[in-house]
């Protein structure tokens, strides 16, 4: 068996890839750039899922599959051509929630219309997002500037993710279904401060700032932040739509309770915040 793992250096295509290596199983491990990708013994290629006829799907059996709606038919469309049998797709919890209606939604309806195995796997709010929205000041300064200290959510540790995407490759039972994970705990973005500060032994200060103040830092941060800092700070929905604040603001996600998370599939406990924050303590030294 081989399996196809693009956005392999991913937070969790990194991870589905060392998990299938671990498992013994030949991946190929798709990336733009080859030579940064420092991913475990594999074959690494160079391909670009905007392009689709630099994906290399020769003797590929399986693919787990990053969500790049713009080329999702075509790309779903090679694979079948090639023989792939099986496609774990990377949406989001936002699918389940009728919040994404234009990003991911596109790439599971071409993996479901291609007559392949299919599994949807959608994670709520990553964890490692706070790699980019933190990691910079906390380095710096020990400090984390943000507009809402009292918000909260059920973070998702990406190991939890690939966790259930490896189930979802190596074994049989997950066909046409979609798997929501999340978090095992509602936790403010205070407490994840407080865990990351426990992990480093060293205080983390909390300065809270104006959303206009805290969207100006994101965009000077660049990248992920910048990125989402619209969404994030409640200017725009999930869709880049302009959001209603005062949506976000009569939300009490203690009414949901508890969220789906990667147990019922890998039958192991959930990881928390608290110990995603220890996994990357260096990340933030």
């Amino acid at each position: 068996m081989r399996v196809l793992v693009t956005g392999a250096t991913g937070n969790v295509g990194r991870q589905v890839t060392a998990g299938l290596v671990r498992a013994g199983v030949q991946v190929r491990a798709l990336t733009r750039d080859p030579r940064r990708a420092e991913l475990p013994a594999t074959e690494v290629v160079r391909g670009d899922l905007t392009k689709p006829e630099t994906v290399p799907f020769d003797g590929v059996d399986r693919m787990f599959l990053f969500p790049e709606p713009s080329t999702a038919k075509q790309i779903v469309e090679r694979a079948r051509q090639a023989g792939v049998q099986r496609i774990v797709v990377l949406s989001s919890g936002a699918v389940t929630g009728g919040f994404d209606t234009t990003f991911h939604p596109p790439v599971e309806r071409a993996v479901q219309e291609s007559g392949l195995e299919w599994t949807h796997l959608r994670p709520g709010e990553f964890a490692a997002n706070k790699l980019s929205l933190w990691g910079p000041s906390i380095r710096a300064e020990r400090l984390v500037r943000d507009a809402n200290p009292d918000a909260a959510w059920f973070p998702v540790h990406e190991r939890d993710v690939a966790d259930v995407a490896l189930k979802a490759l190596l074994e049989q039972g997950h066909h046409g279904k979609a798997y929501d994970i999340n978090g095992p705990e509602l936790i403010s973005l205070r407490d994840q401060v407080k865990a990351i500060a426990d992990a480093l032994g060293e205080e983390v200060g909390f300065e809270e700032v104006t959303p206009e103040r805290a969207r100006e830092i994101y965009l000077k941060i660049g990248g992920l932040a910048a990125e989402a800092a619209d969404f994030l700070l409640g200017f725009t929905d999930y869709d880049g739509n302009p959001a209603d604040p005062a949506d976000a603001k009569d939300f009490d996600p203690s009414v949901l309770g508890p969220l789906p998370t990667a147990q019922a599939v890998t039958g192991n406990p959930p990881r928390t915040f608290a110990q995603w924050a220890r996994d990357h303590v260096e990340d933030f030294r």
